[in-house]
């Protein structure tokens, strides 16, 4: 059964950090790229950030730019997304997807086919 499992959300002061995983299985991650999006309540899913299968590209919406650092470590078929100096506006549940096979990379979420449950990111003092 192909699988990504998000973990690593949590309940974060503003200007704090998180690093949030996503674990395959079922699949070698080696042969895809990665992207992660936030949805927050009533708006819609938005593309944070991608990596290519390789690792050599990495995409970032300008929300998140110089905050936020996508990777990947396929040794342990995960992909990562350290997120700082967080604000309440990042609050959301955060989903890591795989693309569709022609799709190099994309912060469209209709590009992508394969989703996690999601893990929340809470910033609040």
């Amino acid at each position: 059964q192909l699988q990504l499992v998000e973990s690593g959300g949590g309940l974060v002061q503003p200007g704090g950090s998180l690093r949030l995983s996503c674990a395959a299985s079922g699949f070698t991650l080696h042969y895809y790229g990665v992207g992660w999006f936030r949805q927050a309540p009533g708006k819609e899913r938005e593309g944070v950030s991608c990596i290519t299968r390789s690792g050599g590209n990495t995409y970032y919406a300008d929300s998140v730019k110089g905050r936020f650092t996508i990777s990947r470590d396929d040794v342990k078929n995960t992909a990562y997304l350290h997120i700082t100096s967080l604000k309440s506006e990042d609050t959301a549940v955060y989903y890591c997807a795989i693309p569709t096979d022609d799709i190099t990379w994309s912060l469209d979420a209709s590009d992508y086919h394969l989703w996690g449950q999601g893990t929340q990111v809470t910033v609040s003092s």
